[in-house]
């Protein structure tokens, strides 16, 4: 076992969940987890959308719960699904950074974490993951089966994700063809392939409990969609338009890199495809939960896990894909980090109703937790939405959220009470920047109020210091 693996499984040892007095429901819930990759606060309809048609998940909110402060783990792939999966923010979960492994894959988290899915294996739930990993290779202890799912299909890992027209992708521990794609030629649109996959797990667990994981690819670069009407829709309204052109090997052929981003004729046209396709896709979840008379007994969170990206062509200013907020995936202003979530649940979550409580994905193993009565590991940093969900009054609030970035310099950021810092350049003491925002007039993040409020800025600061465990492995601020 190399060294640093060792490390990571000393500092974060073994952890199981113990019984609780589960919910008085009828039957245990059914749940269902869609994960958008890379989708902007500002990329649904719902939310202001102006150019996307996103039908599916602007009924989803109006049929549920819409979360207007709820945060995604990290700005960035990995780290945002570790902190989902673990209950962990990015001071405390073991995967910091896309930390990648050649010749494919990424830096595996350990497997003796308890994770949200290992959660419902141990309530008896079937579990399922469907889409883009990017925590762990086969044969390592990050694999989907180390961690609490029965079932994988996709991407293992996300470099490879970042083509649609893959040569393969991974059935549990087996890597599946997929017909007519060699990385030259592109004839099966690996979305499509997912999905069919994604559904006939529901076909298969429809008579007992199911937990199911949607990690979905889409709208993460490359821009790549099927030529079909959902395209040519936008290609009309769009007209013509400036090509974004790949550098060298980005196109697929014989001198092609994989984790590069193909050319596109048609940039905007294809991202808006990309976003109606993720829409599709929640569509055909929940007709498939009414044909088989699953949709009462069945809790659905959408969810996206960061803000949108500016690489392969994409052009978010061009869609507002970040609403009212500032910054993009990678920046840990309110753009970068605060994700449209939904949740429906017919009959115990209240359909049109908007929770303003502050959350962030590490919240989401002790509400899976408490759903199914088990109370979840107790070193944690996430706290129960239970109570929100069900509409009850006592809902536990956090002190403060917290998250670190390693690239670019290294990044943190605190929120508390509607007042957030923002620090950049950290590793450097000379190019640091420090900036503070009061949020609850001032969601846009347009004013920095550090120079004025400068005991706020040493109390947040503070928050930031203690919330830091250092990490053998993305290391921030140690040598």
């Amino acid at each position: 076992m190399p060294a640093r693996l060792l490390i990571i499984l000393i500092l974060f040892g073994s952890i199981s969940c113990k019984k609780t007095e589960q919910k008085s429901f009828d039957l245990p819930p059914n749940v269902i987890f869609i994960l958008a990759d890379d989708l902007g606060y500002g990329d649904v309809g719902f939310l202001g959308q102006q150019y996307t048609e996103t039908p599916n998940i602007d009924q989803l909110a109006a049929d549920g719960m819409f979360f207007s402060h709820h945060y995604a783990g990290s700005t960035v792939c990995a780290p945002s699904r570790s902190a989902l999966l673990t209950g962990l923010h990015t001071g405390h979960t073991p995967i910091r950074g896309n930390s990648e492994v050649q010749p494919e894959g990424q830096f595996p988290m350990a497997d003796t974490l308890m994770t949200l899915s290992k959660v419902f294996q141990e309530a008896g739930y079937s579990t399922g993951a469907f889409g883009k990993w990017g925590l762990g290779m086969n044969e390592t202890s990050g694999h989907p089966s180390k961690q609490g799912f029965d079932t994988f299909y996709g991407y293992l890992c996300q470099r490879y994700a970042h083509r649609y027209y893959p040569a393969y992708l991974w059935e549990n521990q087996e890597k599946v063809a997929l017909p007519g794609n060699d990385w030259t030629n592109k004839v099966t649109y690996a979305p499509d392939v997912i999905q069919t996959k994604t559904l006939e797990f529901i076909d298969q667990n429809q008579s007992k409990p199911f937990f199911l994981f949607m990690p979905i690819v889409l709208p993460h670069a490359e821009l790549a969609a099927p030529d079909d009407e959902i395209f040519q829709k936008y290609r009309n309204k769009f007209g013509d338009e400036i090509p974004h052109l790949g550098s060298k090997g980005a196109d697929y052929g014989p001198e092609m890199n994989i984790p590069a981003y193909q050319s596109q004729r048609y940039p905007h046209a294809t991202h808006a495809a990309m976003v109606e396709r993720i829409d599709e896709i929640v569509g055909e979840v929940v007709a498939k939960l009414e044909a088989l008379g699953l949709t009462e007994n069945t809790l659905i969170i959408f969810s996206s896990d960061n803000g949108p990206h500016r690489e392969g062509g994409a052009d978010p200013d061009f869609f507002d894909s970040n609403g009212i907020f500032r910054g993009y995936k990678r920046d840990l202003y309110e753009g970068g980090i605060r994700v449209p979530t939904i949740v429906k649940w017919p009959g115990k979550v209240k359909a049109g109703s908007t929770s303003n409580h502050v959350s962030a994905f590490w919240d989401w193993l002790p509400t899976f937790a408490d759903l199914v009565g088990k109370i979840g590991p107790s070193e944690i940093d996430g706290i129960s939405l239970l109570p929100t969900l069900m509409g009850e009054k006592e809902q536990s609030k956090h002190d403060h959220l917290y998250w670190e970035f390693h690239e670019l310099g290294g990044r943190q950021a605190v929120q508390k009470e509607g007042w957030k810092l923002v620090k950049y350049q950290i590793k450097d003491t000379e190019k640091m920047t420090v900036e503070l925002f009061n949020l609850s007039v001032d969601p846009g993040e347009t004013k920095n109020l550090s120079a004025e409020n400068p005991e706020k800025v040493k109390e947040l600061e503070e928050l930031i210091r203690k919330a830091h465990r250092p990490n053998p492995v993305f290391r921030l601020f140690e040598n």
